[in-house]
């Protein structure tokens, strides 16, 4: 179900899209591909929203620091001093986290309208970005498909494509609270990670360029374990980059009995704590598990390429599952 949600300053019209199946419903908005709610049963089958938002569009757009709920890109999390060279050719990015450039710069693929196309069980969203979009090149062709599967998760495949080399990196910025939007503080919630290594990062958040065992420090979620805050960083995942979305992650509310998974087919993952959200939110209010490429892979040759060219297709698969214990 598709309805008019809201219109920009400029008389764009946005919508919402409504998607039910197996007790999950989700609402997906056409500006910045936000997951608007996401509302799953508890152990009881009560219903609860557990993705932060906002009712109205206007929430959004006097609030877009948290990235409530959106669709990243151009390039997900921190690139750094907001520049990169790619093939020789030096480029030049919005320091909008200074002095780095984050999710994409001024206006990323979250402040920007998408088209959508409904398709079985899910809608399709679609923009060209063009070339010299908040600095990166290549004019690129992105897609996001959300749906709902059999058992109630929600997929979300991205495809891109481009007509100059560039750099890709994309992802979704949802904010859990198990316990339900609102409830306060989910530090409580239990945690596990299939990653045995992580990346350290300067003052700035920039990868130092190495990787270090979790082992033996407060990174170490390979066994569940409550969240807790002072989290911004990539974990590594043992699986690697995989062709197929595999699982990664397991984040449990022992309040509700709600339990979230997360598989992917990108090779990292960042936890967010939320440590930074502001009124109307308070620090904390939720937890993002972004599946992604990690930080500043475009310059350092040593993680694992976040480089598209002309003829090649990228893809990625996330897959949110919801269960109870």
């Amino acid at each position: 179900m598709s309805e008019h949600f809201g219109t920009l300053s400029d008389g764009t019209p946005v919508h919402r899209w409504t998607l039910e199946r197996a007790g999950v419903r989700v609402r997906i908005l056409s500006y910045g591909g936000i997951v608007q709610s996401l509302e799953v049963p508890d152990r009881d089958g009560r219903t609860a929203d557990v993705v932060l938002g906002f009712a109205g569009l206007d929430g959004y757009l006097d609030h877009p620091g948290p990235y409530l709920g959106a669709l990243i890109g151009r390039y997900a999390n921190r690139i750094a001093g907001g520049r990169f060279t790619l093939d020789g050719v030096p480029y030049a990015l919005a320091p909008n986290n200074p002095p780095n450039s984050l999710h994409g710069g001024e206006r990323g693929f979250d402040k920007r309208v998408w088209k959508g196309t409904p398709v079985e069980h899910g809608v399709r969203l679609d923009r060209v970005s063009p070339h010299g979009e908040e600095g990166f090149p290549g004019r690129v062709e992105v897609s996001a498909t959300y749906t709902l599967e059999a058992d109630g998760a929600l997929r979300i495949a991205y495809e891109a494509v481009t007509d100059a080399p560039t750099v890709v990196n994309l992802t979704n910025h949802s904010y859990f609270n198990l316990a339900g939007a609102g409830a306060g503080d989910a530090g409580g919630h239990e945690l596990r990670l299939a990653a045995s290594r992580f990346t350290p990062v300067d003052a700035d958040l920039i990868p130092t360029g190495s990787t270090a065992e979790v082992a033996g420090t407060r990174f170490d979620f390979r066994a569940a374990r409550k969240v807790g805050s002072g989290y911004d960083h990539n974990f590594v995942l043992d699986k690697g980059v995989t062709r197929g979305a595999e699982e990664v992650a397991e984040l449990y509310d022992p309040s509700t009995g709600r339990v979230l998974t997360v598989a992917t087919t990108e090779p990292g993952l960042q936890l967010y704590t939320a440590d930074h959200l502001s009124a109307p939110f308070t620090p904390g209010d939720g937890i993002a598990l972004e599946t992604q490429n990690f930080p500043d892979s475009p310059n350092r040759p040593e993680f694992p390429s976040t480089v598209l060219r002309p003829g090649e297709v990228f893809r990625s698969e996330t897959v949110y599952g919801f269960s109870v214990r």
